[in-house]
């Protein structure tokens, strides 16, 4: 088993994306993408365990009761890239089925390494199966996957969770898009999508009673002291979580609780924060089962099965590419 990671240089990119969100003049933001350190995909790892975060529980359901199902569907010889594989444990349900039927070779892309080495050490015991892992950001690393492909064998890109919903609507649909031209005809892409529910239900698991997903938040600007010597002042800021009716989703925010300033030497920024106002770090888009057939059919796939965990609204979609 090998993970080959490739690391291209992410400060310059982090220091001007921070730039950028924090100069927003109506919303500051910070792309969420970067909650995703060492410490914060450990955080997110303790977060799926929470009782009150059901999404990860009813993934690996779907996937656990489904996996034979799912691979008697796919065009074979079939390579496995996953977008975002955290440590793989619910990925193995997908695999053992797949490695049953034909010897398997399984990329993992991440822009996290402790991830990547998470998942090494999570499915080194799987036989008929090696690993070459990515650190790379999605579209590169599938791109990278793309270049192993071997005469007459198809793809399955693996999306679980519900990282599409970190996308908004029509973002989440070009991001498909550019995932399907990647893609040869017939290739599949297996996408998890939360489905909707009460506000009650999502703002609980949105703000735990632990606090684990609040230190998970500001672990971001954590994050931005420790890469681009900043000077926030943790105990300055409070996790929120609010309900978009509109957009149907679930917003993360960081408050200030008073006026204050901060300094980024390495962004070449000073930012004013007056009380209350927020850094807006997440959203998490919420879906109806019918939508993902239309935005499938908008980014050049059709949705060929699904699949929908009842006891936590959540589907698993397999797209086929067309």
């Amino acid at each position: 088993m090998l993970v080959h990671a490739i690391t291209p240089n992410t400060t310059y990119e982090f220091a001007a994306d921070v730039r950028t969100g924090l100069t927003k003049p109506l919303q500051k933001e910070l792309l969420s993408k970067y909650l995703y350190d060492d410490v914060g995909s450990a955080l997110f790892e303790v977060i799926s365990h929470l009782p009150e975060y059901g999404l990860t529980r009813a993934d690996e359901r779907l996937l656990r009761r489904h996996s034979h199902e799912i691979v008697e569907r796919l065009a074979t010889p079939v390579a496995v890239a996953e977008l975002g594989s955290g440590s793989g444990r619910k990925t193995r349900h997908i695999l053992e089925a797949l490695c049953r039927r034909q010897r398997t070779r399984y990329y993992p892309i991440e822009i996290s390494r402790s991830a990547l080495m998470m998942c090494e050490r999570e499915l080194s015991d799987i036989d008929s199966i090696s690993i070459l892992g990515f650190e790379r950001e999605y579209l590169d690393g599938l791109l990278e996957v793309a270049a192993h492909r071997r005469t007459g064998q198809h793809l399955l890109v693996l999306f679980l969770g519900s990282t599409i919903g970190n996308f908004d609507r029509p973002a989440g649909i070009q991001f498909l898009t550019e995932v399907r031209r990647i893609l040869q005809p017939g290739d599949s892409l297996l996408l998890g999508t939360d489905l909707e529910k009460p506000g009650v239900q999502l703002l609980a698991a949105y703000d735990d009673e632990l606090g684990v997903t609040a230190a998970f938040n500001l672990n971001l600007l954590a994050r931005v002291n420790r890469q681009l010597d900043a000077d926030f002042d943790l105990t300055l800021f409070r996790h929120e979580a609010r309900i978009n009716h509109v957009d149907r989703s679930v917003e993360m925010h960081l408050r200030s609780t008073c006026n204050q300033t901060v300094n980024i030497p390495a962004a070449e920024l000073s930012v004013e924060f007056s009380e209350g106002e927020t850094i807006w770090t997440e959203s998490s888009h919420k879906y109806s089962s019918e939508d993902v057939f239309v935005m499938a059919r908008s980014a050049g796939f059709r949705c060929d099965a699904q699949w929908i965990d009842e006891e936590w609204p959540f589907a698993e979609n397999l797209l086929i590419a067309e």
